[in-house]
This record gives structure tokens, sequence and C-alpha cells, in this order.
């Protein structure tokens, strides 16, 4: 039976975008059936110069402008979101079939207020097989999720921690470490399918050993600004 949202009942999915026309449309067209179910589609344009927020009009709810970076294009879209549940989206993921189902039985199912999905990578390398099953593998160990996997989480609890912090980068992974707090993720292993193209792109093993050295000067206090001078030359992402 398919779950039917009623306003603040239902999702609200909040997309920063910055500069992707192509993916958005895609994403938004895919993502029609939901908002025909009464979900929310909410982007956040963080100063495209393609014509990003000029395209997505009529395919979204609201289509926002904001001030360049994830964390702070996914802060405005939560404060005028309806839903009781936050999802955020990014725009070269797209999400299982009745992802809406799954997420709102797995928060009605026991006390866990927030999750997230496995990946599954677009690319044909094998490669690309042993990268997403280390992420969702060391995910659910750690209960730490990334962007990449669709995070979800209550509205209540989102705005109890005080949203996502101000900060460049790892934006994802601090507030996870907020979230798991309060309760460990629920690891919904049915996977959404994301972009393989920065693998693809800078190289997968080249793109591999920068994420994770990233990620282990920030486990060992580097700050997210020192990392993302390092970081946004390679990748023009919000």
């Amino acid at each position: 039976m398919a779950v039917v949202a009623d306003n603040a009942s239902g999702l609200s999915i909040i997309i920063p975008v910055l500069n992707e026309a192509g993916q958005t449309t895609r994403l938004l067209g895919a993502l029609q059936p939901l908002r025909q179910k009464g979900h929310e589609l909410i982007i956040v344009d963080g100063g495209s110069s393609d014509g990003t927020p000029e395209n997505a009009k009529g395919l979204a709810d609201r289509v926002l402008l904001s001030a360049r970076g994830r964390a702070r294009q996914m802060n405005a879209g939560a404060r005028v979101a309806r839903g009781e549940i936050l999802l955020f989206l990014h725009a070269d993921s797209h999400l299982p079939p009745e992802a809406d189902r799954l997420i709102i039985q797995a928060m009605e199912n026991d006390k866990g207020c927030w999750g997230r999905f496995d990946v599954r990578l677009t690319g044909k390398h094998w490669l690309f097989r042993v990268i997403e099953r280390m992420m969702n593998w060391r995910s659910c160990i750690t209960g730490i999720a990334t962007g990449d996997q669709a995070i979800f989480v209550s509205r209540r609890l989102f705005e109890q921690i005080g949203g996502f912090s101000d900060i460049p980068l790892m934006e994802d992974i601090e507030l996870s470490r907020r979230l798991k707090n309060v309760s460990r993720p629920h690891c919904l292993h049915t996977p959404l399918r994301t972009s393989s193209r920065r693998w693809e792109e800078k190289g997968i093993i080249r793109t591999v050993l920068l994420m994770w050295s990233l990620r282990l000067a920030y486990f060992f206090g580097i700050s997210p600004q020192r990392l993302v001078a390092i970081y946004y030359p390679l990748h023009n992402k919000p």
C-alpha cells in the first residue's frame, strides 16, 4: 500500500545545488511520483550561473536562493520545510522505489530518529563494488553517514541539535556525530544510486586516497576551513 503524505506528516526532500542544471532536472523528474503523493521537494541554490534554479521551477515546491555552502543551503531548506521528516539528497543521487515507505516505516518501528541508505555507485568498474561495500559497512559499524547516503532525520531532532554546523566541509560527518549521541542510525539496505563521476574524472584510487586522508585529518582535528582548500579545487560542488 502506498504511503500518502499529509503535508506535515510527510517528507521534505531538501536538495542543495550549484551549477547542476542537467542533474537537477533529471532528479526532480524522477522525484515527481513522491511529490504527487504529497511529499515536498525543496531546491536550495547556492549561486548557479547555468540556469539551475530556473530549470527547477515547476518541478519543485520551493526553489530558494542561499549563500553558497552545502551546510548553509541545507539549513535554509530545513527552515522552510513543512514535513516532519527531513531528507537531505544530493543532486547526483537517485532514491530507490518506495523510498518514502522505507523511511517512514523505519522511523515508526522503533525509537530511532534518523538514518541513511546504502549506496550503489553508477560506475561499472569492479573497484566501485568494493568502494560501495566499504562505504556501507563502515557507516553501519561507526554510525557515521555521509551526504551521498541521503541522511534523513526527524524535524524535531534536527532542530533540537541545531541543524548543520556552518562549516565548509565535513558537515555531514559532524552532524552524524551529534545525531548518534541521541540514537544509532537506521541503515536502510535498499540502495540509492549515486554518481561515480568524481572517481571517474579524477581517478578511482586517487579519489579514495584523497577522501581517506581528508577524513583522517578531520579526525585528528584539522579544521574544515583548511581541508576545503584541498577538496574544492578538485571537486566543484556546493
